[in-house]
């Protein structure tokens, strides 16, 4: 519930306040729209705060904008060789600027009297919340690392969906908590947007790049007084066809839809056997998914042992998949020594499935998320992702007769013995978790 609410009407709530604010204000006091400059009050400390602040910013919230406008083009753009370790690293430096920038700021809104006579309590709620916005993205790289990769396969399609009205917290709802703070945070500066100084970005006169030149002429008094009347009047005039032409766009657009359901309504259901028969179609396969799925759970409850594969199946260097007790991936490998070896194949870092093919140093790869294992000992390697290793998972060998003649828990010596002539005779099961085997 609680998750629901952060990830789905937390969202929405902050977007539609942002947007009916931000125009509220725009068209009853445009002219609070800007950040209040300050320089003339102190301008040595702005200088060394408010340059790196916004370079830094600026070049992090671009690297978010693009990753999740174009996601494709992003991905293109990582799979050059460096390009994601230059993407992360500029990501960083650039968080650590901005950081260093507005950490000035603070301290310049603190210690002059001249600026806090003109900073309100808004403007250090808006500052801290920043800086700890900036912060739980700075630490969140640094601990879950090459984000900018893994992120288009879960931040952005779960932004696409609030888009789409399809919402689906599913991508993020799994997220380690410094991650969800920092998106919940983000929702929180967006909703606060129209309250705040923050507006000035929605503010930036764009369109002097692209008017008219204009000449300034000096005249008489009368004059100037009737050319600031006739403009009073002409922009009177514009606002009014303006917001009309607004008001009957959006009423059309409204009418439209409605007209259409209404028309639907009275018209009543027209069904089409071929659709009828697709539908029913869908609902048989979800069907079928769902029954083998419960039969699996039913299996597993069953049986103190599932079977893997036969021991023949298994080879060195790629594993053989299996879902284990608890519906999770797993793998299972001849090891090095002729005996199975056999892990779970869940990332520890943001449950992911592990690949099943072995590099030269023995070790399978997380590709979401760059981290290797060592199927020997289920550790991952220095730096990656994720912390924890892979689980070992029990297992018992069973001969042509149905007796178990080798097994292992995790955690424990082998126990039995099996000629080495017999084991391609042998079948590989999983043994249920704090069960003795027969």
């Amino acid at each position: 519930m609680v998750d629901a609410f952060l990830f789905v009407g937390l969202p929405y709530i902050a977007i539609v306040t942002a947007v009916i604010g931000c125009v509220w204000r725009a068209r009853t006091n445009r002219f609070s729209m800007s950040s209040r400059s300050s320089q003339f009050l102190e301008d040595r400390k702005l200088l060394w705060g408010s340059a790196p602040w916004h370079i830094g910013i600026i070049v992090v919230l671009l690297g978010h904008i693009l990753a999740g406008v174009l996601p494709q083009v992003w991905s293109s753009i990582l799979t050059v060789p460096g390009a994601l370790i230059a993407i992360e690293t500029v990501g960083v430096a650039c968080a650590l600027l901005a950081i260093v920038g507005l950490s000035a700021l603070i301290y310049r809104r603190v210690t002059s009297a001249r600026v806090q006579a003109v900073t309100t309590t808004t403007d250090l709620v808006v500052v801290a919340l920043l800086l700890v916005q900036i912060v739980l993205g700075l630490l969140s790289a640094v601990h879950f690392r090459y984000g900018s990769a893994w992120s288009t396969g879960t931040v952005v399609p779960y932004f696409w969906g609030l888009v789409t009205f399809r919402p689906d917290m599913t991508y993020v709802a799994d997220f380690p908590m410094l991650f969800k703070l920092h998106l919940v945070g983000a929702w929180f500066i967006i909703l606060l947007l129209p309250f705040t100084r923050l507006m000035h970005l929605l503010a930036v006169p764009l369109q002097y790049l692209w008017r008219a030149p204009q000449l300034v002429i000096w005249n008489t008094t009368r004059r100037r007084q009737h050319a600031v009347a006739a403009t009073i009047q002409a922009d009177s005039r514009r606002a009014f066809l303006k917001g009309a032409a607004g008001v009957a766009g959006a009423t059309g657009l409204m009418a439209l839809g409605v007209s259409e359901k209404a028309l639907n309504f009275f018209k009543g259901p027209h069904p089409d056997p071929e659709a009828d028969s697709a539908l029913l179609q869908k609902k048989l396969q979800r069907l079928q998914l769902t029954a083998e799925e419960r039969s699996y759970e039913l299996e597993r409850q069953r049986n103190d042992m599932i079977l893997v594969a036969r021991y023949a199946e298994l080879a060195e260097n790629k594993g053989r998949y299996f879902i284990d007790y608890a519906m999770a991936p797993g793998l299972a490998f001849k090891g090095k020594d002729g005996l199975p070896l056999v892990i779970s194949a869940k990332c520890t870092h943001l449950g992911c499935t592990v690949g099943s093919e072995l590099d030269a140093q023995g070790r399978v790869m997380c590709p979401c998320h760059i981290s290797y294992f060592d199927v020997q000992t289920g550790k991952p390697n220095d730096g990656a992702p994720a912390k924890l290793p892979l689980p070992q998972v029990g297992w018992a060998l069973v001969d042509s007769t149905g007796k178990v003649v080798l097994s292992r828990k995790p955690g424990e010596s082998m126990q039995g013995k099996v000629d080495a002539a017999l084991l391609p005779q042998c079948s590989l099961y999983i043994t249920k978790p704090g069960r003795g085997i027969a």
